[in-house]
């Protein structure tokens, strides 16, 4: 029945969010807060739901979070140039779309944020272990127990599920709440 399966992936989430670590959270805020301190660049990216994810959290912290402050963030997502991704897919590996473009852009010291729902997409990983390489600072936002994404960022978000739907659902709650709290506690 509709309601039922409904009322058992409300009771899901809940479960999801009680197990959601709020230190990570809090950590999560800190390294957004200081790139914006510091007027770093921010990137972020991923693949399919993620990358939607990823584009949505940068057009948050650029809009929402930066709307009449008299600094902004600046980010960008590596996901929001269809003809950069598939001339780096088509010549040299899909593996590379992000890390190319961090190669470009990238300072030593900006904030690199990976979303992968499993925690495994080598492009991701690929990315971040290229951030870490250069000193960058990394973030990893992830679900099904983090995966390689874990091991590779230096922080890391990790949602307590093996559902993909719904590791993508709480990635952009807790990505929600973030944008919120930067508006409501950032000069």
């Amino acid at each position: 029945m509709p309601a039922e399966f409904l009322k058992k992936y409300f009771a899901d989430m809940q479960r999801i969010f009680q197990a959601f670590s709020v230190e990570e959270f809090a950590k999560f805020i800190s390294e957004l807060k200081d790139a914006y301190e510091k007027g770093l660049s921010i990137f972020v990216f991923g693949n399919g739901g993620s990358g939607l994810n990823a584009s949505h959290f940068a057009s948050d912290l650029n809009k929402e979070a930066s709307l009449g402050k008299p600094k902004r963030f600046k980010v960008t997502c590596l996901n929001d140039s269809p003809a950069l991704i598939s001339s780096y897919a088509n010549d040299i590996s899909y593996a590379d779309i992000f890390s190319e473009q961090l190669k470009n852009f990238m300072k030593e010291k900006d904030l690199v944020i990976g979303i992968s729902g499993s925690g495994n997409s080598e492009n991701v990983i690929r990315a971040i272990d290229y951030a870490n390489e250069e000193g960058a600072r990394t973030l990893g936002i992830c679900g099904f127990k983090g995966g390689r994404l874990k091991k590779v960022a230096l922080n890391c978000l990790v949602i307590d599920s093996d559902d993909m739907q719904k590791v993508e659902d709480a990635h952009l709650i807790i990505l929600h709440c973030a944008v919120q709290w930067l508006k409501l506690n950032l000069p």
